[in-house]
This record gives C-alpha cells, sequence and structure tokens, in this order.
C-alpha cells in the first residue's frame, strides 16, 4: 500500500500542524484528473499521562503522541478494502515518524460513530482511551509490532 504517493496540500499544512497522504484511484484517464481513493491525516499532539493505559512510568508534564486526524475513503470504493489497506498504511508510517525522531509514547483516534467504531474493533490493537470509548489508543510497541 505505498501508493500513498503524495502529501496533500490540507489547510493546516501550511501551519505545520498536520499532514496528509492520498491514495489516488489506480485507473488513470488522460486529461482527467485522478480521484482520490483514500486518505489520512496524521499530527503530532499531547495527552495527560492519567489518560493513558499503561503501566509505564511516564512524566508529568503532557506526554507526546501521533494523532490520526482523519481515515477517509471514498464512498466508490468502500468494500474494497481500502480502509485497512489505508490504516495499515497510517499505523506503519506512524511508526516511521517515530524512528525518525518524532516522540511519541503511542497513537491515538476520535472514532465518528458506531460503524467506524466496529471497524477500528476488527484488528483488536486499540484500547479505549480513558473514560471516552470512542477515543482509542495504541501504543507504539504494539505498532512496531504489525
Amino acid at each position: 500500500m505505498n501508493k500513498f504517493l503524495a502529501r496533500f496540500a490540507a489547510k493546516n499544512m501550511g501551519l505545520g500542524l498536520s499532514s496528509t497522504w492520498v491514495l489516488p484511484a489506480e485507473h488513470h484517464v488522460e486529461g482527467v484528473k485522478t480521484p482520490i481513493a483514500a486518505y489520512y491525516t496524521l499530527a503530532s499532539s499531547t495527552v495527560s499521562k492519567v489518560d493513558i493505559p499503561t503501566d509505564a512510568n511516564l512524566p508529568n508534564y503532557p506526554v507526546p503522541v501521533v494523532l490520526l486526524a482523519r481515515l477517509a475513503v471514498d464512498r466508490a470504493y468502500q468494500g474494497r478494502r481500502y480502509g485497512e489497506k489505508t490504516l495499515v498504511s497510517a499505523l506503519r508510517h506512524s511508526v516511521e515518524l517515530t524512528t525518525r525522531g518524532l516522540p511519541a509514547i503511542g497513537l491515538i483516534l476520535d472514532v465518528l460513530d458506531e460503524d467506524a467504531k466496529a471497524f477500528y474493533d476488527r484488528f483488536d490493537l486499540f484500547n479505549p482511551f480513558t473514560d471516552n470509548p470512542m477515543r482509542l489508543f495504541v501504543s507504539m510497541n504494539v505498532l512496531r509490532q504489525i
């Protein structure tokens, strides 16, 4: 799924707050704009150590995490496993970012609705973040194994 060829110019990118990667549709028609099949947006964030579901001895200041700010698949491409492939790409990219020097103990994401929650639950990777079942967390140690 290394077809996420380009970072996409999102409105927050100019501020350096997030980056978006896109998966163009595989079919390309000469002279016609290539549709986007799926995309994801990553940002850095911090959270309080008391919110993180871990036994690790963490510092008393805000702890850095990667935020999966957005993951979406165009309706025309749903049901073709683009969501799974896009999520795996986003998770691996998060690990790559931390390997290159971005400090983060894990990744968090906010789930849009119950359908999206069921999608993330299928992976058996994510834990609820705090007492909000619609905010999920996975540690970088777990992500390094995928």
